[in-house]
């Protein structure tokens, strides 16, 4: 009974803002929310016509007078009206319709965000029905969320790749020493795959076909055995028609056509490795990465990132949902985290260049 009473005041919420995805977590329930950070707006009403899964689906397809957004970009907020209604509708889904009080909620941001992104957020989140905000940088929420011993002196390396951006962070003692970030990510995958076909193929496809792609045939390094798909576009011919035309790609194509991204992620990631101190070296080196992310899942790049680090590499367990799942275990001592100042959560790390 006491239970059922606590449960109409207490809704604390973790939430993953990701360029591509965005998962809320509740408090003593889990992730009751995984949906894409997508917007339909009618541009007619400036009303919202449909948020997450329903409107990606109308990305590249919508008539005139409904405009499909992505309110983030490289994990920060590029739209604060339209990030600030896609939040108020996932806060009060995930929330409950019968609570008593407005809930607390931690959000996970990229490393190295500024004051100005802090302030976006916050501000974004509070009007989207927050009755008070706290901040987690990415990296340290993932590693929490994959079960790294974060909190112990030795090194541990955990590389989120998202959709907007990749971070490579080294974490001590609870709290990250050193972090890379590079605006590379399973966005700009997709970007490199459709560029890809234009140039190789001279075919025209969208994002959600080129997400397909590489889910389906991606790979950082060679298969074992190559993997085919018939791709259909539209023909980028010389006479300006556009007519459909189906091509069969290879996993060897979209090796070729991610090696730009991929190798901005391991330059990345190489990085963080280089600026951290003799002490830790041993102890990182023993432990190696853990990997997580959407990106991480990406065929062979584990394997690719081992050899040029020399280090053990591994996916984290769950690794779509390692942010979240982090926001959520910290949520445990949620009175402790909400009572301390972001500044001691935000941007104590080194920033590597």
């Amino acid at each position: 009974m006491f239970d059922r009473i606590k449960n109409l005041f207490v809704n604390d919420l973790g939430i993953d803002l990701g360029t591509m995805n965005t998962l809320v977590y509740v408090a003593n329930v889990g992730i009751v929310i995984e949906e894409p950070s997508v917007v339909a707006i009618n541009v007619d009403t400036n009303k919202v016509r449909a948020v997450g899964a329903e409107a990606k689906a109308m990305l590249g397809m919508t008539p005139g007078n409904i405009k499909a957004i992505r309110p983030m970009k490289d994990g920060v907020i590029a739209n604060p009206v339209v990030t600030n209604e896609m939040l108020r509708i996932f806060i009060k889904k995930a929330a409950g319709r019968f609570k008593l009080m407005r809930p607390r909620v931690l959000i996970a941001v990229p490393s190295g965000i500024n004051e100005v992104g802090i302030g976006a957020i916050r501000e974004s989140a509070m009007g989207a029905g927050a009755r008070s905000v706290q901040l987690v940088e990415e990296p340290l929420a993932a590693a929490i969320g994959v079960g790294l011993p974060v909190n112990t002196p030795d090194a541990s390396m955990i590389v989120d790749i998202g959709g907007g951006t990749t971070e490579a962070a080294i974490i001590s003692l609870g709290n990250i020493v050193t972090c890379s970030s590079v605006k590379a990510g399973g966005d700009s995958m997709d970007e490199a795959i459709i560029q890809y076909m234009k140039n190789k193929y001279h075919l025209l496809i969208g994002e959600q076909t080129a997400e397909r792609i590489k889910i389906q045939i991606g790979s950082a390094d060679t298969l074992d055995q190559q993997l085919t798909m018939e791709v259909r576009g539209l023909e980028m011919g010389d006479n300006g028609n556009r007519l459909p035309r189906a091509v069969t790609v290879t996993s060897d194509d979209i090796q070729e056509a991610l090696k730009p991204p991929v190798d901005t992620i391991i330059s990345s990631i190489r990085k963080a490795i280089d600026s951290v101190s003799a002490q830790l070296a041993d102890p990182l080196f023993y432990n190696g990465i853990t990997m997580a992310g959407g990106g991480s899942l990406l065929r062979n790049l584990d394997k690719l990132i081992s050899k040029n680090t020399g280090m053990p590499v591994v996916i984290g367990k769950d690794p779509l949902k390692a942010v979240a799942n982090g926001t959520g275990l910290m949520l445990k001592h949620a009175n402790e985290v909400f009572s301390q100042p972001t500044s001691s959560l935000i941007g104590k790390g080194q920033m590597v260049q």
